[in-house]
């Protein structure tokens, strides 16, 4: 499943230039850490422990993870702390639903406008996946897997449509990182294979429509427990 790269906006600056760089790091070390899975879901995350660790104060720390809450990356409850967000099973079926929607809006759009060069770079891309698969590069084979989608993404030329893909995604990292069940990602290489065949004949239906079934395939294939409408 595809590890995305979320938007940063810049922190308010609140406490100096300095404070301002020092929650950078320390937003910029935690999202890479989820992201990766190196922090799970539902992990605690002490402002203390933090403090030691990025020898910094509590006031750096919390606005670190105040960002992090307003990306949904971290929970932050009053009198429990900070921890990694843990997303439930009717919030991965609402953000798998939207990412159908928003994915085969993006497909459409880029099968109106891609030139053969662009088809040509995708295919570099799914090159790389296929390289990385088969040498058995799990890190970069998500990265490039999760970049394919953003890819397609800025073809569309919608920058709202950018920016929404890559929020949702973000959120897909973390349902991923919760529910991933055992699996062949060939099967996910291929569908990638068969979307830019059909971007390339500028067929936007039918890409729409794989693109549909590619997306159901992946939330099939996690162990998402029944929730109830």
């Amino acid at each position: 499943m595809p590890t995305p790269t979320a938007p940063r906006k810049s922190p308010t600056p609140k406490a100096g230039p300095a404070a301002v760089t020092l929650d950078r790091t320390v937003y910029d070390t935690l999202f890479d850490e989820v992201m990766h899975g190196r922090l799970r879901p539902g992990e605690k995350l002490g402002e203390a422990a933090l403090c030691d660790r990025f020898g910094v104060s509590r006031t750096v720390v919390r606005q670190a993870l105040h960002r992090l809450a307003e990306q949904r990356v971290v929970d932050i409850v009053t009198n429990k702390g900070a921890a990694v967000a843990m997303p439930g099973p009717a919030e991965t079926r609402d953000v798998f639903a939207a990412r159908r929607l928003i994915e085969a809006g993006i497909v459409r759009a880029v099968a109106r406008r891609i030139t053969h060069g662009e088809v040509e770079r995708l295919k570099q891309r799914l090159q790389a996946e296929h390289d990385a698969l088969h040498t058995q590069d799990h890190g970069r084979w998500v990265a490039l897997a999760g970049g394919f989608h953003l890819a397609l993404a800025e073809l569309s030329g919608n920058r709202e449509l950018q920016r929404i893909l890559t929020e949702l995604m973000t959120r897909c990292s973390l349902i991923v990182a919760l529910y991933e069940a055992p699996g062949d990602a060939t099967c996910e290489h291929e569908e990638h294979e068969q979307l830019v065949d059909l971007l390339a004949l500028r067929d936007g239906d039918r890409a729409a429509e794989a693109m549909d079934l590619h997306l159901l395939a992946l939330e099939n294939r996690l162990r998402v427990p029944a929730v109830a409408d």
